[in-house]
């Protein structure tokens, strides 16, 4: 059952919000109410730095982060679901289109498989992606990238089954990512050929016309993954950071030398934590709240983690990390954590689990503190990043008090924004327009979302968005969710 948390939603206002950050010990600083542009710090240029020669300055700070489709087809190319959700991107009044979508760089690194493909078979439609989004956004001076993902041991690149990539052997998550025995390491030839294809997809998407590309480095995905290979022999392995970070190293440099006009951005977890579980399951199916696995100590097996108590952060590998990015020439960082794979309430706090999932094990305002401060934490001891946070959805109508607030006292530069959005694509429209924000198309966390691309149908907002509520799948995903707590 769930934990009797109090919805963030039924709090009456930004008082009563205080007052449960207080008694939580939480420090997270709140404006009495929204301001609109051009008073507003959410309204305030942010220079981004030079790209291909030229000063870029988004217009505001507000970003859309890449989220993982379900909609494209069987060779990757988008679908008119696609282009919708990115038209959307593009009239949402952000500034800063941060990847707009996860898009595997090869077919078997994909995470579904409707996800999109970056390729040379697929790189025209990809690109039309980004003149609707321009378009829909009314000719607007977007900033857009795209997000580059291979997706290891969480690849699902056909129907019916798992087909994980690893760096290593993981004895918690093998199980859950269907990693057998006999299952091979990705070789470090193999890593040397992904280098090339990383590469690859990349000068196609600045032939696109795409202003940077994200490498992804985040969410249990492979090259984060890496990060964490201190039992993985050979080069692209090892005790060090210094040989676990090679392979980013060796990505970045690769990108850069295939597409020297474009930015490159980082989306880091972080920091991560030892995997959890539900602690019960009810006749009804029912998920408890989550509970860590047992482990062995120290904990080798995460980034960002203290070996000897991994239900905490620690920074100091992933700020070395940061700082090389840096050296590297890579200024703009979007920091998350985890996984929604398993610890999603540490990768984006939500009041309702994922079916699959377990109940909050904390009260979500813990996890979204706990994003932005580390967003924060970065961003004071790397001051040159260009810093994006995450894990606004759960503050709902408080996300632009908030934010604001944030923003004017150099926590980070910029506000990414997911799931939100899917539903509500217009909130930083309406906040920078001085509009009321619409509290019927806030996202409430009900993580149907996640629930429906997990039983394979087609990614979207069912609860609020009437576009798919009126779709055959929503009748679909009832049945699903039903299914699900029946057999628990």
């Amino acid at each position: 059952m769930l934990p009797l948390f109090p919805r963030i939603g039924g709090l009456d206002g930004i008082a009563a919000l205080r007052t449960r950050l207080h008694e939580l010990g939480l420090a997270l600083p709140a404006d009495d109410e929204p301001l609109s542009a051009p008073s507003s710090p959410l309204a305030q240029p942010l220079d981004l730095g030079a790209v291909n020669g030229t000063r870029r300055v988004a217009a505001n700070r507000f970003v859309i982060q890449p989220m993982e489709g379900w909609d494209g087809s069987a060779d990757g190319q988008p679908s008119d679901l696609t282009v919708r959700r990115w038209r959307n991107f593009g009239r949402s009044g952000a500034a800063w289109i941060w990847g707009g979508e996860a898009v595997a760089v090869r077919p078997e690194g994909r995470a579904n498989p409707h996800q999109l493909i970056m390729n040379d078979a697929t790189a025209a439609s990809i690109g039309t992606l980004r003149r609707e989004l321009i378009e829909a956004g009314q000719g607007g001076d977007l900033v857009v990238g795209l997000q580059l993902t291979h997706s290891g041991r969480w690849s699902r690149p056909i129907s019916g089954g798992a087909a994980p990539r690893i760096a290593f052997r993981h004895p918690l998550l093998d199980p859950r990512s269907g990693v057998h025995d006999d299952s091979p390491l990705l070789s470090d030839m193999e890593v040397d050929d992904l280098i090339r294809t990383f590469a690859r997809a990349a000068y196609l998407a600045q032939e696109e016309g795409f202003e940077f590309v994200d490498v992804k480095h985040c969410h249990g995905y492979l090259l984060h993954e890496f990060l964490a290979a201190r039992t993985r022999h050979g080069h692209w392995g090892g005790p060090t950071l210094g040989e676990r970070s090679r392979l980013a190293v060796a990505v970045i440099e690769a990108v850069r030398t295939a597409a020297p006009r474009l930015a490159i951005g980082v989306r880091l977890s972080a920091f991560d934590c030892v995997p959890y579980r539900p602690a019960s399951i009810d006749a009804d199916g029912k998920r408890g709240p989550g509970i860590p696995e047992e482990h062995s100590q120290p904990y080798g097996y995460g980034f960002g983690v203290d070996l000897d108590e991994p239900s905490r952060a620690d920074l100091e590998e992933p700020l070395e990390l940061v700082r090389t990015l840096r050296d590297l020439g890579v200024r703009w960082l979007n920091v998350t954590a985890g996984s929604p794979y398993y610890v999603p309430h540490i990768q984006r706090p939500a009041a309702f689990p994922p079916s699959d999932g377990y109940a909050p094990p904390e009260d979500p305002l813990v996890g979204v503190v706990r994003l932005l401060d580390v967003a924060r934490r970065i961003k004071a001891a790397v001051p040159e990043m260009v810093v994006v946070s995450t894990g606004w959805s759960y503050l709902q109508e408080y996300i632009a008090p908030v934010a604001q607030a944030c923003i004017r006292d150099g926590w980070f530069d910029a506000i990414g924004l997911g799931r939100m959005v899917l539903a509500y694509p217009e909130l930083p429209a309406d906040v920078l327009g001085g509009r009321p924000v619409q509290r019927k198309r806030l996202c409430r966390t009900f993580s149907d979302c996640t629930t429906a691309p997990r039983a394979g149908l087609v990614s979207g907002c069912y609860p609020l968005d009437a576009f798919y509520r009126g779709r055959p799948e929503y009748e679909a995903l009832q049945t699903v969710k039903r299914g699900q707590r029946r057999s628990g």
